[in-house]
């Protein structure tokens, strides 16, 4: 007879029917089945680490032989994955995430040392060693150390630094000055600007004890000669910041311009042009101006006052050194005459004593004086150019086509005073300042588009999603064509063996002989069949005559 399912194996969840399966499975087919799905989520599990690999960013470049050595080793004490780079360049590159930190951890152990010596030199010195030898390691040294603050800079590629310091002598009265010479290996595409190259002295004049700037020289790997001998005066080359001040300047004038005349003229219908001719020159002026004396009419003023008034009367007692001869003429001699009268009188007057007088007045006046330094500032506009173009009023007419006009005479005069004063005009400096009106045409030129199959952006776009698409087809064909059928097989339940006919009874026979179409067996097996029914029934009335008698009552009161 047919196996029919119960109706407890229909309620059961399928979670239980597919365990029931798996149990009644041989061992055979469990093991398969359990390596299958092992097999399975290998297969996805590599696909996605494989699809999530690490991308490797450089963690040091350039590196010499003895600093890579180190950090190799630091890496691989560390358990940090690293590869080199196939384009050479002596990169070694880490997974991105861990940049950062592996620089931190091997800054902290002092790597990479620069492959240049520095003053750990002075770390390994021997005891008993030489002056001569402490001499020369600290050279290397200093050296090593200069040529890795060179190397700091960001065009700097590598650097060379040579110092030539003089023995001292006792034996010498003319002490000799330190020179250093500086060899540069620029990065490919970049150049050093002046200031640049001034730093670069001015670090090593500044770092070495006794070493002037001129003696500094700074060489480039083509055998360029950057720094200049000029003893300290300013020099007298072309200065590349000049330029860039002149275009700073021009631009200015010409946003000026266009900003005044774009409200009128519109956006698109303007373009200016300014030319500025700079004066840098430096010019010291010291200048010392005095004025012509005062005239009597003129009041002048007065420094400082001195008036000296002197009055002695009597004999003048005659000094000098004794036994010198004065140089005063003698007096005539006064002798008195006896006489009567009148004359006796008179002599016998006293004669009056002389009376010196003196009187002294100096008197000093300011005399004018200027004195004038002056210095002028580098950078003078000595002339201004202008050239100004405005476009054809744009116009539409009634039948809706759009027309171009020029601008009339006063509206050009209008734009010219405009612009004139937006600039800045002097005639003093000899500006000129020209206006046009004309029509501009069309641009013309064509942007030259990238075809979508030669964009970078849209081909790493396409190789990402043809490793996802990849992934996908590999999993479902070995999903579908593999493990599907694998599964069906093990879940199938074996087939029935094949059974003779003689031997079915039943339902199952009949069954079994209506599928191969044999008629006359079908009526016998089917006959026996109602006569085995047949004397089931009897038996049944005969030992239930209460359920048969129900049974016949229902079937009257339906077929009533």
């Amino acid at each position: 007879m047919a196996t029919v399912p119960s109706e407890s194996n229909a309620a059961a969840p399928p979670t239980t029917i597919r365990l029931a399966q798996f149990n009644q499975l041989s061992n055979q087919k469990k093991l398969g089945l359990i390596l299958s799905a092992a097999a399975v989520i290998a297969l996805l599990v590599g696909a996605l680490m494989w699809s999530q690999a690490p991308d490797y960013r450089v963690l040091y470049n350039n590196v010499s032989d003895q600093d890579g050595a180190a950090i190799i080793t630091a890496l691989q004490q560390m358990n940090v994955p690293y590869k080199f780079s196939e384009s050479g360049g002596g990169a070694i590159l880490i997974p991105e995430k861990q940049v950062h930190e592996i620089r931190l951890r091997l800054a902290g152990q002092g790597l990479p040392k620069g492959g240049l010596p520095g003053f750990e030199l002075m770390e390994n010195q021997k005891f008993g060693s030489s002056q001569f030898l402490e001499q020369v390691n600290y050279q290397r040294a200093l050296e090593g150390e200069l040529a890795r603050s060179v190397q700091s800079l960001s065009a700097v590629q590598s650097a060379r630094v040579h110092l030539a310091i003089a023995k001292p002598s006792v034996f010498s009265r003319e002490k000799q000055q330190p020179s250093v010479s500086v060899l540069l290996n620029l990065y490919p595409g970049r150049v050093l600007g002046v200031e640049q190259v001034s730093a670069i002295v001015h670090l090593m004049s500044s770092s070495v004890p006794g070493l002037p700037v001129k003696n500094v020289t700074v060489v480039d790997q083509n055998g360029n000669l950057l720094s200049t001998q000029n003893d300290g005066k300013q020099d007298s080359r072309f200065d590349a910041k000049q330029l860039e001040y002149i275009q700073e300047l021009e631009e200015n004038y010409i946003r000026r311009i266009e900003a005044i005349l774009t409200p009128i003229t519109g956006a698109a219908n303007v373009r200016a042009q300014v030319t500025a001719d700079m004066d840098f020159s430096r010019i010291e002026r010291a200048e010392e101006i005095y004025r012509p004396n005062n005239t009597e009419s003129e009041a002048a003023a007065i420094r400082s006052q001195q008036t000296l008034e002197a009055t002695s009367t009597g004999a003048k007692l005659d000094g000098g050194i004794p036994g010198a001869l004065t140089n005063r003429p003698p007096e005539p001699a006064a002798a008195p005459i006896e006489a009567g009268g009148e004359n006796k009188e008179e002599g016998d007057k006293t004669p009056p004593l002389p009376t010196d007088q003196k009187k002294e007045s100096t008197i000093n006046y300011e005399v004018d004086k200027t004195v004038q330094h002056t210095q002028q500032s580098t950078g003078n506009i000595k002339r201004l150019s202008a050239a100004v173009v405005v476009n054809y009023r744009k116009k539409v007419d009634e039948n809706g086509e759009v027309m171009y006009e020029p601008l009339t005479a006063d509206e050009i005069k209008e734009i010219n005073s405009l612009v004139r004063e937006a600039m800045g005009y002097s005639e003093k400096r000899g500006d000129s300042l020209t206006v046009t009106n004309g029509l501009f045409t069309a641009d013309t030129a064509t942007i030259l588009d990238i075809p979508l199959w030669k964009d970078p952006d849209v081909i790493m776009l396409a190789k990402e999603i043809g490793k996802q698409l990849l992934i996908a087809a590999v999993v479902l064909f070995f999903l579908l064509k593999i493990l599907r059928p694998f599964l069906k097989s093990l879940t199938q339940p074996p087939p029935p063996p094949p059974v003779e006919p003689e031997k079915l009874s039943g339902e199952a026979a009949l069954g079994q002989l209506s599928e191969h179409g044999d008629g006359t067996a079908l009526q016998a097996i089917q006959k026996s069949i109602f006569d085995e029914n047949l004397k089931k029934a009897k038996q049944l009335a005969v030992d239930e005559p209460a359920i048969v008698a129900n049974v016949v009552k229902e079937w009257i009161s339906k077929n009533g």
